[in-house]
Parts: structure tokens; sequence; C-alpha cells
């Protein structure tokens, strides 16, 4: 009797959220609606969610969707807006006029630069000297004699680390480094670390590398916190010499992953001023992932250098959940406003807001010469349908538009009128807006700029173009994973 009893409570609380499941999921979009109630885009496609997979979709918000917690979660990351003091004077000087009469390219973008001053302290840096690379090889050997050379400390900040044969080159040398009393410092996000065994960690430290986790997993390799990654790319040697771009550490990054063929990525080498600016992102993440403080040490990684290196003058701007605004699509959008005669755009991922995906159609029907590269293949499919639906607009307005068919593009920035060009960790999408920790180095300098387009340019011998004629011959099969994909794009 006792047993039947039990089972008629068992079964009774089993079945109560089936039998009240329209009230459950009238609770559930109202939590909804509460936490996303500043972007309807995110909350009717929640909604639909919910209303297709109840409950279960509410959990799957939690895990993804939600940022009831985010200011907390980032409270302590809050540090600074202005670093050094420098930076009220530049203002005083871009107010003056006195920084515009530099130079016609200072004046034409002193609006920019004066912006990325106040949202987000980014000074602008004269004195730099700028290396491009678009190819891993070439990258990875610079990045490793550079590693070779170093004589203080080497300080690395990846978002994706593979123990693999490319780690193992780049491991043995810090390690050696380490011996020789180089200090070395190596961190990674939580999810883009999983790759390698926390005895390996140990192993590194072992052998007096310190290492730390950005927002590693809570439950052993699942980690349940999918948004907020650490996208940022960053290395800093001696205070000389910077890394940023789209390059990770794994095998797949030098071309030896069979999946994507040839990696086409860009990266960049900075030697000047803007160094100090990279390396006050990374120990800010450092601080923060370490619970550590680098900043007592401001004497021995800020020096400043009279050799003259260069002539480009740089602003690194950096943007993720910590910040009020989203600096690196703002630059992005504000620099598409400003263009007047071109536009080149390298992105693996192309999901826009609304407001740079009107900039960019506005920009292509006033007779801007509008040019965006996407990957041939996907390595996520439901980013890469949703990417293929946006270019679909864009075509019909005029811009043109490319997939790239010699491996995997994941090149992310843009160049515009060959004079200042945006290029780092950041993709042309929603999420890397919003949810990602981003830097991106902008750069003032139309050499540099006209090298940049020019890359994009070789790259065209190896791409095909999307006609109007070619998209709009596509399949129903096509157009339904567009539709889908699209509709999802708020969540991708």
């Amino acid at each position: 009797m006792e047993m039947g009893m039990a089972w008629n409570v068992l079964w009774d609380i089993l079945v109560f959220p089936f039998q009240h499941l329209l009230f459950i999921n009238c609770i559930l979009s109202i939590a909804i609606i509460f936490f996303q109630r500043k972007n309807p885009a995110s909350v009717w496609t929640w909604l639909l969610i919910l209303y297709f997979i109840p409950v279960a979709g509410f959990i799957f918000y939690l895990l993804i969707g939600g940022d009831m917690h985010k200011s907390r979660m980032f409270r302590t990351k809050e540090v600074e807006d202005h670093i050094f003091e420098a930076i009220r004077s530049q203002e005083v000087s871009i107010r003056t006029r006195t920084l515009q009469e530099e130079s016609p390219l200072l004046k034409k973008y002193s609006d920019l630069i004066f912006y990325n001053l106040e949202t987000a302290g980014a000074m602008l840096t004269n004195n730099n000297r700028v290396g491009i690379f678009t190819d891993g090889n070439a990258k990875f050997n610079a990045l490793l004699q550079d590693m070779e050379r170093a004589k203080d400390y080497i300080h690395i900040q990846y978002y994706i680390i593979k123990n693999d044969v490319l780690f193992k080159r780049i491991s043995d040398v810090l390690c050696r480094k380490a011996a020789q009393g180089v200090e070395v410092r190596i961190l990674c996000d939580g999810m883009g670390g999983r790759f390698v065994s926390k005895r390996f960690w140990k192993l590194l430290q072992a052998g007096g590398i310190h290492t730390a986790v950005f927002f590693p997993p809570l439950l052993g390799p699942l980690n349940l916190r999918i948004n907020y990654r650490n996208h940022r790319k960053i290395v800093v040697i001696d205070g000389e010499i910077g890394y940023v771009g789209g390059f990770n550490i794994g095998k797949e990054y030098v071309g030896l992953d069979d999946k994507f063929g040839y990696w086409r990525d860009t990266h960049l080498r900075i030697e000047g001023a803007a160094v100090s600016s990279l390396h006050v992102r990374f120990i800010l993440d450092w601080n923060y992932a370490a619970r550590d403080n680098l900043l007592d040490e401001e004497s021995r990684y800020f020096r400043q250098t009279q050799e003259k290196l260069g002539s480009s003058q740089i602003q690194i701007i950096s943007s993720g959940p910590d910040s009020n605004l989203q600096n690196v699509r703002n630059n992005y959008l504000r620099l598409i406003n400003k263009a007047e005669k071109s536009i080149y755009i390298q992105t693996p991922y192309f999901i826009p807001d609304e407001a740079i995906y009107s900039a960019l159609i506005m920009a292509a029907y006033s007779g801007v010469e509008v040019n965006i590269m996407i990957p041939c293949k996907p390595d996520h499919p439901f980013v890469y349908w949703a990417t293929y639906s946006y270019i679909g607009d864009l075509i019909m307005a005029g811009a043109k538009c490319y997939t790239y068919d010699n491996g995997f593009l994941h090149a992310k920035g843009l160049v515009v009128d060959e004079e200042v060009l945006c290029y780092g960790t950041a993709n042309m999408d929603i999420r890397s807006f919003k949810l990602n920790f981003e830097v991106n180095a902008v750069v003032y300098d139309e050499r540099e700029a006209e090298k940049m387009a020019a890359a994009f340019r070789r790259d065209l011998e190896v791409c095909t173009r999307i006609t109007k004629e070619l998209y709009v011959t596509r399949s129903l099969m096509v157009r339904f994973k567009e539709q889908v994909c699209r509709l999802l794009s708020p969540l991708l």
C-alpha cells in the first residue's frame, strides 16, 4: 500500500509540469522579457524557442542567453577609464585642433580618435612600426624568433590553445626562456583552453611558467558559461614587441588540418608606443583571471623608448561585457559611415546588427565600393548560413561579395578608403560586438592600409564572386537554411 502511495506521489510530481505547462511557460516568458528588455529581437527569438521547446528552452537560455549576473561578474574588472594622464592632454589637443594640424588624415578621423579617448581611454600613439602577417607559418616563425630574443618577460594570451605540434614548438621555447630567468605568463580562455590537460599546465608551471585561465570550467570539461568568452589574442615581449590578430595556437592555424586546409588569417606585429596599450589590456585580463596585480610593477612593464621606429599612429581598442559601450562595433560603424571611396571587409562570420547592416547598404547605394569576403566552407554551419543570408541584400545594393576558396578565411577587420585599417580579434557579428572580450588595433597609416587592401585584392585570385545571378538561383534547401539560421542570428 505504502509503495503504491509513494508511486502516486512521484507520478503527480512528474506530471505536474505538463499539466501546468502553459502557466509555467508564461512565468518563464515574463522572466526572459524582464532580463532581455533592452533587446527586442533577442526577446522574440527566445520566446519562440520557449514556445517550441517549453521549459527546456529556458534552461538553454540560462546557459547561453542570460546576462542577469553580468554586472556582478565583471565588477572587479572595471578598473580604469584613464590609466595614462596623457589622455587628457590629447583630448585638449583635439579640441584645440592642435592634433588635427599634424596631418590631414588625423583631421579627417579626429572624431573617431576623440571617441576612443573618451569612451575607452585609448591613447593615440605614434612612432609605431607595423608588420602584417596573413600566413600562419610566417607569423609563428616570427613570434618564435622574437621570443628567443626576449630578455625580461613574455606575456601570452590566446583564446584557443591546443596541445599539438605548434604548441610544442612554442612551449619548448617558453620553458627554455623561463629557465634563463625570463618571466613567462600564459593566459587562455576556459573554453578555448580545454584542449590542454591540467597535467600539461602543471608541467609548464613546474618549469617556471605562470599560467591562468579566464572563466575556467565549472564542471570539468563541461563549461556551462558559454557566453562571455575571452576571444583576445595578445603577445607582449619585453614591452617592445606586440602581436594582435586572428591566429590562435593550433595546427590548423599553420595549415596542418585536412578539414580546413590552408588557413588565411591576419595578424599584426607592432613595435612602438602602442605595445604599452596592448600590454595594459593583457595585464587587466591577467589580474582578473589570476587574482594578481601586475600594475604594481608599472615601471618595469611600461618603458618609454626614444628610438625612431615608424610613423604609424595607432589606437588599441577593446570591448566586452565589462564595457558600457560596444567600442569595437562602434569603430566599425563609424569607419563605414566615414568611407568615401572603398570598404574592404574580411570576416569568417558576418552577422551584423541593424546599424552596421544599414550603414553598409547605404554606403553601397551611395557609390562607395563595398567589398566583403567570407569563407566558402563553414566551421559553424548555423553561423555560416546566417552569414550567407545577410550577404543577399548587400549584393542587391551593389556590394561585391566573395567566398574565399583556398581553405578557410579567419581574418577579422576592415580597411576604409585605403587610409585606415581596423584589424584584430573581433568578427563582424553580434557575439563579438556584445558577448566576447575582443581587442582591435586602429591604424591610421595610408601605407599600411594600402598593404592590407592589396592583400585583400590578392585573395580575390582564389575567390568566387557571389553575383546577383548566382545568389538568386540558389536552391530551395539553401534558402531554407538561410531563413532558419537568420531567425536564430541574435543567439549566434
